[in-house]
C-alpha cells in the first residue's frame, strides 16, 4: 500500500521466486503506484484453516507475526505454497503455530487483494469472511499486547501533546518485527500508536500525520480510526455495507400516508396524459373508418432496458406514439398535435456556433490576434425548414429526408404498453385512495412557527415573507416538525440548508487525495494509468485542459496561477468521471447517503419520496448521482475566470453538502497584480462598448443589449453582499461558497435582463456573448455583484444570497435558477430526486428544452417524467396492497 516517503528507498519483493529490487516511489507519484496484476485465486482451491480450533491449546510466544509481501502470482502461490511452506519450517525448526498462522495471514492478505480486483460491493470473497479473518488476527494481537514485555512509553511530540506509543523493533524473533499498521500494512514502522479501545490494531505515525492530519496521537490511542469507523485505509475504503446509511425507521402508519401522499399527488398528471391519448385513438379511428371502440392499436417491439425518444423534439415516449414502418423514425404525440396545427416547433433546426481563441492576451485585456471575430455562426441555421403537414384526415408522413425520416411513408399509431395499462392504473389508484379514507387525511399537518435560531435571512426584498430560509440543524431535521416544516416550504418552491449534516456520519475523510486514493487502487492497471491525468475546466478560458492529478490537487490546496500573477482557477466536474460512483467509490458513496438530511425525499436508493428510485428494476434510471464537483475558489471576486457554476436550472429537485473546504490566500505581490489587471479587464469592455454602438450607428439596427452600461458597486466586503442586501458583519465562521437562488416567478424577468445585457457578459474565452438561445438553459452567465444589484434596481429582482459553510447541505427546488461561487477550495458532493411537489416544474421545463434546438446540450429528455409518474403511481398502489394485506384494516378504522 502507498504511504508517504520523502527520501528514496529501496525495497525487496518476490516475483516468480526472484529477488529483485526496484526504487521505492517519490512523494510526487506514490500515490499512483499500480498494484500487479494478479490472477484471482480459485474458490475451491483455498481451504482455510479453522480459525477457532487454532487459537486453543496453543502455546503462543510474545514475538510470532510473520511479515511478509504478497507480490507474486497468487495462483503460482497457491499450487507451491504448502510444500514451499513445510520445507521451510523443517529447516528453521517453527512450532506449529507459527504455520498455521503464517498460513492464515496468507489467506487473509490474498482475500483482501481479489476483493479489490473484484470490485466486490461485499464483505465476503471467494467464500471467505474477511471481516472474520481480521477478528482473528486481532485475537492473536490482542494476545501479543497483553504478553509483550514492551510496555508503552510517554513520549511529547512537537505540539506538546503526550501521546502513548509503543515503540516496535525493541524485541525481534528471527529478526522480524512484530506489528503492523493497519493504514499502510507494513511492519518496519520504528514507532507505532496502539489503540487503547480495541486493543487489536495500531498506526504509525507517518499514516496518522498525513492520513488523519485532524487527530492528534492521543485521540488515536484512545480511539483508533477504524474503532471511530471513519478508517480510510484502501481495504476500509473499498467495504461497502459497514455504515448504516438510513437514519429513519419509519412506522407502518407513517409508509400508508407517505404512499397515499404520493398517489393523491401525482394522479393529476396522470389525466391529462389519458386525455391526451383519448384523442389521438380518437383521429386514428377518423384515419382507418372505424368506430374508436373497435381499435386494436399495435404494439412495437421496446425492451424494458430501452429508451424510446421522439426523433424530432427528442422527449422520452412513454406509450402511444406514431412509427414510420420504412425508416422507424418515431414522433411523440404533441409533435403531432403541433404538426396538425401548423406549430411544428423550431427545434428541427440546428444552431451551430462557436467562441474562437482570440488569444491570452485579449483574454487579459489585450488586442485579439489577428483575423479572428467574436462568433462563428454556421449558415445550417439561416436554412428555412422544409414544409412539414398533416393530411386532411389528421395522418401525418414521415419527416422531410433533411430533417431524418424518409418523407414518404406514412407514420403508423403505435403503443409501448399493454392496452388500456395507464386507464386501469388510474381506476386502481382511485379506489385505493377511497379505501384508506384519503379526503379524511391532513398531508400538511400542524407546523409550529419556527423559532429565529433555525431561520437565515438571505434577502430584502420589500413586502416579501420569504427573505429568510428554513435552515435547522441535522439533528432537528430528524423530528417530525422538522419534517413538516420541510415539506411546508418545499412545496412552496423555496430552498433550504441544513447545518452540520457531518456531524450524523462516522467522519471518513473527504480530502481530495483520500478519494484519489482509493478510486486508484479500485481500477484495473490500463484504468489507473489514466486517472494520472485528469481534464479539468479552466474557469478563465471556459475549456478543458489536460493536468496531472497530483498538480491539480497541489493546486487545491496552495492555489495556482498565471505567468501575470492572476488565479488560476480548476474545476472537476461529476469528478470521478463515471456513473458507477457507488461502485468506485462505495465507503465514500455510503458516507454521504447517511449525511443526507429527510431521507424519505433524497435517499437514492430507498426513499419513499423520491420519485426516482420507484422505476422498476431492469428499466434504464437516470443518472441523478451522486457526483462529486472539486474547485478552486478564492474569496475576492475577479470578474472574469472566477471558480463559478453559471446560472442554471436543473429539471430534477438537487441536494449539495459542503464536504471539504481549503481556504488559499493571495500574496500582497498577487492582490497588486490582480488590482492592475482588473483595469485592463475593464478599459476593454468600455472599449468594445463603445465599438458595439459605432457599429450600431452604421447600420442603423440597434438592440437593448447593444446599450451598454458600466457602473461601480464597490463594497468593502465583496463577494459577501450586494446592494440592497443589508451587511450585517462576518460571521464567526467564514463560508465557502457563495450561492444565489431565484425564485421561479422572477424568471421571465431574469430572461429579460439577461437578453437585454448579455453583451456585456463573457463567455468562452472570455469573448462577448453574442447570440442568447436561452438565457438560462445555455449556462453562459454568471451576474456578478455589480449586475445583481442593476438587476434589483430596473427588473426589481433580488435572489436568495447565503454562504454555504463546511458540513451544509443545500436544498435546491427544480425550476429555480441559481449559481455558485467558490470563495475556498471545495469538495461537494450532490445528488438529484424527484419530489411529488415539484413534479409540474419538472414537467414545465421538459417542454422547455424540447423546444431548443437540436444540438443544445441541455435539450435531451433525461429524466423521463411521465415515466417516473407513471411507475411511481403504480409501485405506491402495490405498496398499499401490500400493507393493506397485513394490517389495512386495522388502520382504516383507527384513521
Amino acid at each position: 500500500m502507498a504511504v508517504a516517503i520523502t527520501k528514496q528507498e529501496v525495497m525487496k519483493f518476490y516475483s516468480n521466486n526472484h529477488m529483485c529490487t526496484i526504487p521505492k516511489a517519490s512523494n510526487g507519484d506514490q500515490l499512483a503506484r499500480k498494484r500487479k496484476k494478479q490472477d484471482i485465486l480459485q474458490d475451491d482451491k483455498l481451504e482455510p484453516y479453522p480459525r477457532e480450533e487454532l487459537l486453543e491449546g496453543v502455546d503462543m510466544p510474545s514475538r510470532i507475526i510473520k511479515r511478509r509481501r504478497i507480490t507474486h502470482d497468487i495462483k503460482v502461490l497457491n499450487k507451491k505454497k504448502t510444500s514451499r511452506k513445510h520445507q521451510g519450517c523443517k529447516n528453521r525448526g517453527s512450532t506449529e503455530y507459527e504455520l498455521l498462522l503464517d498460513e492464515l495471514k496468507e489467506i487473509e492478505e490474498d482475500c483482501a487483494l481479489m476483493n479489490m480486483k473484484k470490485r466486490s460491493r461485499t464483505s465476503v470473497s471467494d467464500g471467505l469472511n474477511i471481516k472474520g479473518l481480521r477478528s482473528a488476527e486481532d485475537k492473536v494481537r490482542e494476545y501479543e499486547y497483553k504478553s509483550s514485555s514492551c510496555p508503552p512509553s510517554s513520549v511529547i511530540n512537537d505540539e506538546g501533546y503526550r501521546a502513548e506509543r509503543c515503540k516496535n523493533g525493541l524485541k525481534k524473533e528471527n529478526g522480524k518485527d512484530k506489528l503492523k499498521c493497519h493504514q499502510c500494512r507494513r511492519n518496519d514502522r520504528r514507532i507505532v500508536v496502539p489503540c487503547t479501545a480495541c486493543k487489536r490494531r495500531v498506526y504509525c505515525i507517518q499514516c496518522i500525520k498525513q492520513w488523519y492530519p485532524d487527530l492528534l496521537e492521543t485521540e488515536v490511542a484512545e480511539i483508533c480510526p477504524y474503532c471511530r469507523g471513519n478508517c480510510n485505509c484502501n481495504i476500509c475504503l473499498h467495504s461497502s455495507g459497514c455504515v448504516k446509511t438510513s437514519k429513519t425507521q419509519n412506522t407502518f402508519r407513517e409508509r400508508v400516508r407517505h404512499a397515499c401522499y404520493l398517489v393523491n399527488t401525482l394522479l393529476p398528471y396522470l389525466k391529462p396524459m389519458i386525455q391526451e391519448e383519448m384523442q389521438e385513438i380518437e383521429i386514428e379511428a377518423v384515419i382507418q373508418g372505424v368506430p374508436s371502440s373497435e381499435m386494436k392499436i399495435p404494439q412495437s417491439l421496446c425492451f424494458i432496458d430501452e429508451r424510446i425518444y421522439c426523433n424530432n423534439c427528442s422527449t422520452s415516449i412513454v406509450d402511444l406514439h406514431r412509427s414510420c414502418p420504412g425508416c422507424s423514425y418515431e414522433l411523440c404525440l404533441n409533435c403531432c398535435r403541433e404538426i396538425r396545427e401548423a406549430k411544428i416547433v423550431e427545434a428541427a433546426k440546428e444552431v451551430a456556433f462557436q467562441y474562437q481563441d482570440r488569444g491570452q492576451d485579449y483574454i487579459h485585456g489585450g488586442d485579439p490576434l489577428p483575423n479572428t471575430s467574436l462568433l462563428e455562426t454556421s449558415e445550417e441555421e439561416l436554412r428555412p425548414l422544409p414544409e412539414w403537414a398533416s393530411n386532411d384526415n389528421g395522418s401525418i408522413k414521415c419527416a422531410p429526408k433533411e430533417m431524418g425520416g424518409c418523407g414518404s411513408c406514412v407514420l403508423e399509431l403505435k403503443r409501448i404498453l399493454p392496452e388500456g395499462w395507464i386507464s386501469n392504473l388510474a381506476l386502481k389508484a382511485e379506489k385505493k385512495l377511497r379505501n384508506f379514507g384519503v379526503d379524511k387525511m391532513n398531508f400538511e399537518g400542524d407546523c409550529s412557527e419556527t423559532g429565529t435560531g433555525m431561520l437565515r435571512r438571505a434577502a430584502s426584498r420589500k413586502d416579501s415573507k420569504d427573505n429568510f430560509l428554513y435552515c435547522p440543524s441535522s439533528k432537528d431535521a430528524l423530528n417530525a416538525e422538522g419534517f413538516l416544516q420541510f415539506q411546508k416550504r418545499w412545496a412552496n418552491g423555496e430552498p433550504i440548508i441544513v447545518r452540520n449534516v457531518l456531524e450524523q456520519t462516522s467522519g471518513l475523510s473527504w480530502e481530495p487525495m483520500v478519494m484519489w486514493r482509493a478510486l486508484c487502487e479500485n481500477l484495473d492497471g490500463k484504468m489507473n494509468s489514466k486517472m494520472s491525468e485528469v481534464k479539468a475546466i479552466d474557469c478563465l478560458a471556459g475549456c478543458e485542459v489536460e493536468i496531472n492529478t497530483h498538480q491539480f490537487f497541489k493546486g487545491y490546496i496552495e492555489g495556482r496561477r498565471y505567468k501575470n500573477f492572476w488565479p488560476e482557477m480548476l474545476k472537476l466536474k461529476d469528478w470521478p468521471p463515471s456513473d458507477k460512483f457507488e461502485d468506485l467509490l462505495p465507503r465514500h458513496c455510503d458516507e454521504f447517503i447517511s449525511a443526507l438530511p429527510f431521507q424519505e425525499y433524497t435517499d437514492p436508493r430507498s426513499g419513499l419520496l423520491n420519485l426516482a428510485v420507484k422505476l422498476p428494476p431492469g428499466v434504464l434510471k437516470p443518472d441523478l448521482g451522486p457526483k462529486t464537483y472539486i474547485a478552486y475558489g478564492g474569496k475576492e471576486e475577479l470578474g472574469r475566470g472566477d471558480s463559478v457554476t453559471k446560472l442554471h436550472c436543473d429539471m430534477s429537485d438537487a441536494v449539495n453538502i459542503l464536504t471539504h473546504t481549503k481556504e488559499v490566500l493571495l500574496s500582497e505581490e498577487q492582490l497588486l497584480a490582480v488590482k492592475t489587471l482588473k483595469q485592463k479587464h475593464k478599459a476593454q469592455d468600455e472599449r468594445e462598448c463603445l465599438e458595439r454602438e459605432r457599429s450600431c450607428k452604421r447600420t442603423e439596427v440597434c438592440s437593448d443589449s447593444d446599450a451598454c452600461q458600466f457602473e461601480n458597486f464597490e463594497t468593502e466586503e465583496e463577494g459577501y453582499h450586494f446592494p440592497g442586501f443589508p451587511f450585517e458583519g462576518k460571521t464567526e465562521e467564514s463560508g465557502s461558497a457563495l450561492w444565489d437562488i431565484f425564485r421561479r416567478e422572477d424568471t421571465p424577468k431574469l430572461q429579460s435582463y439577461l437578453r437585454k445585457h448579455s453583451k456585456e457578459f463573457r463567455h468562452t474565452y472570455c469573448s462577448p456573448v453574442e447570440k442568447v438561445i436561452h438565457p438560462i438553459h445555455d449556462q453562459s452567465f454568471y451576474l456578478t455583484l455589480e449586475h445583481k444589484g442593476r438587476l434589483k434596481e430596473e427588473f426589481g429582482v433580488e435572489p436568495w444570497t447565503f454562504e454555504q459553510r463546511l458540513g451544509e447541505a443545500v436544498f435546491i427546488p427544480a425550476g429555480c435558477p441559481h449559481q455558485v461561487r467558490n470563495l475556498k477550495s471545495c469538495t461537494k458532493v450532490a445528488v438529484d430526486f424527484v419530489s411529488p411537489e415539484n413534479i409540474h416544474q419538472c414537467i414545465h421545463l421538459t417542454e422547455e428544452f424540447r423546444k431548443l434546438p437540436k444540438n443544445h446540450k441541455a435539450r435531451e429528455d433525461k429524466l423521463e417524467i411521465k415515466k417516473m409518474i407513471l411507475h411511481s403511481i403504480n409501485e405506491a398502489v402495490e405498496d398499499l396492497n401490500r400493507l393493506m394485506a397485513t394490517e389495512g384494516e386495522t388502520f382504516v378504522k383507527t384513521s
